[in-house]
């Protein structure tokens, strides 16, 4: 199966910003393993489009490397993607 995912903006508030590119490498990385492993959530079974992806504030230890912080934001991606019930409102805007 081919998955074409595509993240047009990813916005990190409050992490450093000369470790950005490599925070959203260890994003991308850790999305293609979950999608890999787990599959494709439901939401996005049917294809589609979700406008806005809105993850809950996360705790981030202070000395963490962005490879960590890359996958825990991953990984929340992930789960909001696979409770259908909280995506379908992300994606009305709710």
């Amino acid at each position: 199966m081919l998955i074409d995912l595509h993240i047009e903006e990813l916005i990190l508030r409050n992490l450093p910003y000369e470790q950005r590119h490599r925070i959203a490498a260890a994003v991308e990385q850790e999305l293609q393993r979950l999608l890999t492993e787990r599959g494709l959530p439901p939401t996005l079974a049917q294809g589609g489009t979700i406008p806005l992806l809105r993850i809950d504030p996360l705790t981030i230890a202070a000395d963490a490397r962005p490879g960590a912080i890359g996958a825990h934001i991953a990984e929340n991606m992930y789960a909001l993607l696979a409770d259908t019930n909280r995506a379908v409102e992300q994606e009305k805007g709710a």
